[in-house]
C-alpha cells in the first residue's frame, strides 16, 4: 500500500487480519491498547534493570513505534520497546549496581545513539543491495529456531523473578488460566483482547484475595491518588565516550537478529513477503534507537512479544500500532499512569508473560511446520537442537568487556551451524540417522 494510513476493512469473524487490513476502528483501538499493555512488562522492566526512567521508556516506545511505522510505510506490524540486549552492556559501561537511579546513564546513552547510527547504516546497505544474502543465511530452520529461542530464553523471567511467595506462584497460575479460559470459552472482541481481559480479571481476583482476605501483599492504591495526571519525564542528554561505545555498539548484531526473526515470523504466519521491507525495518529501528538514546531512553527493538499477541488474536493490522504508539506517548507524559502500572501485581504480570513467551516459542515451531522443515535431516536437527539449549540455558560468551548472552549465542549459533553443516556431503551421518528419525516422530 502506497499510503501507509490506508487499510481495507476486514470484519469477518475468525479471519486473519492482514497488515494492510484493519477491523472497525472501535475494535482496532481496543486491540491497540492491548498491545501497549502486553508490551509493558518488558518495556518497563528493561529500563528498570538499567536504571532508566520508566516514563521516558514508555514515551519513547510510542515514538519509536510511529517512526518504525512511517519508515516501513506501514507494511511491518510491530510495537517497538526497550531492548533487553542492552542491559549487560549498559551495566558494564556505567558500573551500575542493578537498583535505583543510574547516575552514569549519560555515558551509556552515547553508546546507544552510536549503536543506532550503525544500525541505520546497515539498514541502508541492506535496502540498496537486497536481502538474498540474508535468505541464504536464515532459512526457515534458522528463523524458526531463533523465534522459538526468544520465547524460551525469556521463560525464566516470570517464573524465577516475578513470584516471591507461594501465593504469588498461585496467582501466576490463576492469571494464565484466566487468559486461557478467555481464549477458549469466549468469542468476538473479548476473545481477541484475551491478554488485556485476562490481566484485568486476574488483578481483580488478586485484589479480593490480598486486599480483602489478606492472603498476599495488598495492592497499594494510595500512590495512584497522589500522582499528578500530567508531568514531564526525566529526560537526559547523552555523553559520548569511546569506552562506552566499544561496549554498546556491538549490540547492533543482536538487534538485527531480533528484527529479522520478527519479520520472518510475521511473513510466515501472514503469508506475505516482507523481504523488501527488511532494510527499511533496520533503518526504522535504528532511527528509533538514536532518538531514544538521545533523550534518556533505552535502545529500541521490535518486540517478539507482538508475535504472541498477534498469533493469539489473528490480527496483524499495522493500524493497531499507530494506536499503540499514540497511546504510549500520551501515557508517557502521565505520572498517574505510571502509578497505575506500578499497582499491577507482579505475579499477575508474570502470569501474562508466561502466556506471551509460550506463544512466541510456538510461533517458532509453526515456522518449521509451515515450511516443512525436515528434522530427519541431521543438519536441520542439530541446527535447531543446539541453539535451543544455548538460548534456554542462557549460554554466555565473554569477548573482552562484551558479553554475548544466551539469545545472542543461540541466534548466531543457529546461523553459523547452518552454514557449517550445510557444507557437508550429501551422505547423511549414519550415527545420527536413528535418533533423528525418532526425534521427528
Amino acid at each position: 500500500m502506497n499510503n501507509p494510513f490506508s487499510w481495507s476493512i476486514n470484519a469477518k469473524r475468525g479471519a486473519i487480519i492482514a497488515p494492510n487490513e484493519r477491523l472497525p476502528w472501535p475494535q482496532t483501538i481496543v486491540l491497540g491498547i492491548q498491545h501497549v499493555f502486553a508490551m509493558f512488562g518488558a518495556t518497563l522492566l528493561a529500563p528498570l534493570l538499567m536504571g532508566l526512567d520508566s516514563n521516558v521508556a514508555v514515551l519513547m516506545s510510542g515514538v519509536a513505534t510511529l517512526v518504525f511505522f512511517m519508515v516501513t510505510r506501514g507494511k511491518v506490524p510491530s510495537f517497538l520497546g526497550s531492548s533487553f540486549a542492552f542491559i549487560g552492556a549498559v551495566s558494564a559501561a556505567t558500573a551500575y549496581a542493578g537498583s535505583g537511579p543510574n547516575l552514569n546513564i549519560p555515558l551509556a546513552l552515547g553508546g546507544v545513539v552510536l549503536c543506532g547510527l550503525v544500525y541505520v547504516a546497515i539498514g541502508i546497505v541492506v535496502q540498496a543491495v537486497g536481502v538474498s544474502w540474508i535468505e541464504h543465511i536464515t532459512p526457515p530452520v534458522v528463523t524458526g529456531t531463533v523465534v522459538a529461542v526468544i520465547g524460551l530464553n525469556l521463560a525464566s523471567v516470570p517464573i524465577k523473578t516475578m513470584a516471591f511467595s507461594n501465593f504469588d506462584t498461585w496467582m501466576q497460575l490463576i492469571t494464565f488460566v484466566c487468559v486461557a479460559c478467555i481464549a477458549v470459552f469466549t468469542a468476538g472482541l473479548l476473545q481477541r483482547m484475551l491478554l488485556l481481559a485476562g490481566l484485568v480479571a486476574a488483578t481483580l481476583i488478586y485484589f479480593v484475595l490480598a486486599n480483602v482476605l489478606g492472603l498476599g501483599h495488598p495492592i497499594d492504591l494510595g500512590r495512584i491518588a497522589t500522582a499528578p495526571w500530567v508531568g514531564i519525564p526525566a529526560f537526559q542528554a547523552p555523553v559520548f565516550t569511546m569506552s562506552a561505545a566499544l561496549l554498546i555498539v556491538p549490540v547492533v548484531v543482536i538487534l538485527i537478529a531480533e528484527n529479522l526473526g520478527h519479520i520472518k515470523a510475521i511473513a510466515s504466519i501472514t503469508g506475505q513477503n516482507l523481504d523488501s521491507s527488511i532494510g527499511r525495518a533496520f533503518i526504522g529501528d535504528g532511527i528509533a534507537t538514536v532518538l531514544s538514546g538521545g533523550v534518556g531512553g533505552a535502545g529500541m527493538t521490535t518486540y517478539a512479544e507482538n508475535i504472541g499477541v498477534m498469533a493469539a488474536t489473528k490480527v496483524y493490522s499495522t493500524a493497531l500500532f499507530t494506536v499503540a504508539g499514540i497511546v504510549a506517548i500520551i501515557l508517557g507524559f502521565s505520572p498517574k499512569f505510571g502509578a497505575v502500572v506500578q499497582t499491577i501485581p507482579v505475579p499477575v504480570m508474570g502470569g501474562v508473560s508466561i502466556v506471551v513467551f509460550g506463544l512466541i516459542a510456538i510461533a517458532g515451531a509453526r515456522i518449521w511446520v509451515e515450511n516443512n522443515v525436515d528434522f530427519s535431516d541431521s543438519r536441520n536437527l542439530l541446527v535447531a537442537a543446539i541453539p535451543l539449549v544455548l538460548g534456554t540455558g542462557d549460554f554466555t560468551l565473554h569477548i573482552g568487556g562484551f558479553a554475548l548472552a544466551g539469545l545472542g549465542t543461540a541466534t548466531f549459533g543457529a546461523i553459523l551451524l547452518n552454514q557449517l553443516l550445510n557444507r557437508r556431503s550429501t551422505t547423511r551421518n549414519s550415527a545420527l540417522d536413528e535418533p533423528a528419525s525418532l526425534a521427528s516422530k
